[in-house]
């Protein structure tokens, strides 16, 4: 879990399927917002189901594509805010940032009401800022 909790970056992530996981260093030091009873609980979880269900959604990834199929190109039409840390590996894959912030995204959920884009912040966005996580939240839902 601490190695699996410390890769996560703006670099996109490759784990050879030869080592996996293991072959991954794990750190000395861990992130300020990670402490030890987090690591001890998401083990525990795993050790109870293991980790086969976070893995199967990657795994089956052509059969969402058709299963998902007869809603493409359809728009999100309720209200919605997206928030995103500047650090997300998925933030930084390939034309994401173009198109959350050159139209794609409003013209697919055209009740986009706002983007934030929290600074220094990778792929667990609310375990390490979630006072401001809450916040935005809150505002968003407040306004109805």
């Amino acid at each position: 879990m601490k190695k699996m909790f410390s890769v996560f970056g703006p670099d996109l992530l490759f784990i050879p399927k030869e080592i996996g996981f293991r072959g991954l260093q794990t750190p000395d030091i861990m992130p300020s917002w990670l402490i030890e009873d987090d690591i001890d609980y998401y083990t525990s979880k795993f050790n109870q189901k293991g980790f086969t269900g976070g893995l199967n959604y990657y795994r089956a990834a052509n059969l969402t594509w058709e299963l998902r199929a007869p809603w493409t190109g359809l728009q999100i039409k309720v209200p919605a805010k997206f928030i995103v840390g500047d650090l997300d590996i998925v933030y930084h894959m390939p034309s994401t940032k173009e198109y959350i912030h050159n139209g794609g995204f409003k013209r697919d959920v055209p009740n986009l009401q706002d983007v934030v884009v929290m600074e220094g912040v990778a792929h667990f966005i609310n375990q390490v800022k979630p006072e401001e996580i809450n916040a935005h939240i809150y505002d968003f839902v407040k306004k109805f």
